[in-house]
């Protein structure tokens, strides 16, 4: 066991020990330390998580990246503009990726642990015994515990897999040379992210998926952005199994059943993006009394508390909500709660997401179908980008706003946006369904003018007005 910057290291005994150090664990450690508690942080790998080293930063700077590729070659939708870029020096664009993320982690995590004098930061691989935690076979004296250890890459059950060099969301963005051609196994956020960034850079992209396209969009979303990938050369294969995988020469070759008829691709790289496992093995949650789901998360109530009483939970480890911002929220509640008498519960009902392909996609909310199936007679509102005037200036109408309402009270229950900045605009209607405000209080709040959130204003006047017989600004 080693101790890093412990400012407690003869202490009896912690108030908390939190088990993990990434977003969620510096959220709950911070929480605690602020409130006065005494606080054991166990960390074990890289300090900062996920987000930090293999997810958010990283991805998100590469995919920035390809959108500039992307904005000069779509320079010629302005009459009398040309543009082209390519990629001239793929190494030194992931060496910039990883100085980013080294300075990220050192100053939002390592810099941050001299500043609280009452966390004590460890590394090893902690566990549960029953009665405490277990530190390189020590223990460590703790009244309260959160396990915080996140989420790895889930690799599907297909035949061969582990036979295969595979890549993962966190190596793929290691490869030190581009990819000629990429196989991107799974339709979610991930996979569609890293697909486009891929495609944008060169490579020859092909995405296959057992159903569609982001299962958690609107149907009419989906199919939109699947289109728009298309056309930016990324084939998009739906609605098949997997029935094999293996090495062949310098190729791997994925076999796939659509309606019976085995077909088989052939690609230098197979990047595996079908979600991501809780990371709750080895840490003895089981042995110790604590419920797993069948998704192997820790099973938490309303409160953060696991079935064990005194142990708590939070973020990607419990296979829910698995956001950056959801971890520290829900770890910074475990905290309060396991300190103050689980006071706090979470809500989850306006927590707003967003998918960083281009258009980008991001919803709030209840969807239609899940409007419906939780018992509301909804009512909906589609506006395509075309009637945004944003989107005309800039001509790039790629798009849809579709809002999901109560028909009875007219309140908002849902909304997703696919557009070039719709995760800018998203919060808006996050506040708008937080607060319980109707389509009718939406399409009279004043927005300002050529923005892509004044889409959410037209949508709303688009329950009870055809907007496209509005004159700039009006209604």
């Amino acid at each position: 066991m080693a101790d890093c910057c412990n400012t407690a290291e003869n202490r009896k005994g912690y108030d908390l020990a939190v088990i993990g150090a990434g977003s969620a664990g510096f959220s709950a450690a911070i929480t605690a330390a602020e409130q006065g508690a005494n606080v054991a942080l166990i960390g074990h790998g890289t300090i900062g998580g996920t987000c930090v080293n293999v997810g958010c930063v990283p991805s998100k700077t590469m995919i920035r990246a390809a959108e500039t590729l992307y904005g000069a070659r779509a320079a010629g939708r302005f009459p009398g503009l040309n543009g082209e870029a390519h990629v001239n020096d793929w190494r030194a664009l992931v060496a910039a990726k990883d100085d980013l993320v080294g300075t990220l982690r050192q100053r939002k995590y390592i810099d941050l642990l001299p500043e609280y004098n009452a966390i004590a930061y460890m590394q090893g691989r902690a566990r549960l015994n029953g009665a405490g935690v277990l530190l390189a076979r020590q223990p460590i004296a703790a009244d309260k515990i959160i396990v915080t250890t996140g989420a790895s890459p889930a690799i599907p059950p297909i035949p061969g897999i582990e036979n295969v060099p595979y890549l993962t969301s966190t190596t793929a963005l290691e490869l030190e040379d581009r990819p000629r051609s990429l196989l991107v196994i799974g339709g979610g956020y991930i996979g569609c992210e890293l697909a486009q960034m891929f495609a944008r850079a060169g490579t020859a992209v092909t995405l296959v998926t057992r159903s569609r396209l982001l299962p958690e969009a609107e149907p009419e979303i989906a199919e939109a952005l699947a289109g728009y990938l298309a056309a930016e050369g990324v084939t998009v294969r739906a609605g098949l199994s997997y029935a094999g995988i293996a090495s062949r020469d310098d190729e791997i070759a994925l076999t796939i059943d659509v309606n019976g008829r085995c077909e088989t691709l052939h690609v230098e790289h197979i990047l595996v993006t079908t979600g991501r496992s809780p990371n709750t093995a080895g840490l003895g949650l089981t042995e110790s009394g604590i419920e797993l789901a069948p998704n192997g998360g820790i099973v938490v109530d309303e409160r953060m508390r696991a079935s064990k009483a005194g142990v708590y939970a939070a973020g990607d480890v419990t296979g829910r909500d698995q956001f950056v911002y959801m971890a520290a929220y829900g770890a910074k509640l475990a905290a309060s709660n396991a300190l103050n008498g689980d006071s706090l519960t979470y809500d989850n009902s306006a927590m707003p997401w967003v998918v960083f392909t281009d258009p980008q996609l991001a919803g709030v909310g209840l969807s239609e179908g899940q409007a419906k199936s939780k018992g509301f007679q909804v009512k909906t509102s589609t506006l395509p980008l075309d009637s945004v005037p944003r989107a005309l200036a800039a001509r790039d109408t790629r798009g849809l706003v579709k809002l999901v309402a109560d028909a009875k009270s007219d309140r908002l229950l849902g909304c997703q946006i696919l557009a070039p900045e719709g995760a800018d605009s998203i919060q808006s209607a996050a506040l708008v369904i937080k607060f319980g405000m109707t389509t009718k209080d939406l399409g009279e709040t004043i927005f300002p003018h050529l923005t892509t959130v004044e889409g959410l204003k037209l949508a709303a006047q688009g329950f009870s007005k055809d907007v496209a017989k509005l004159s700039c600004c009006a209604g």
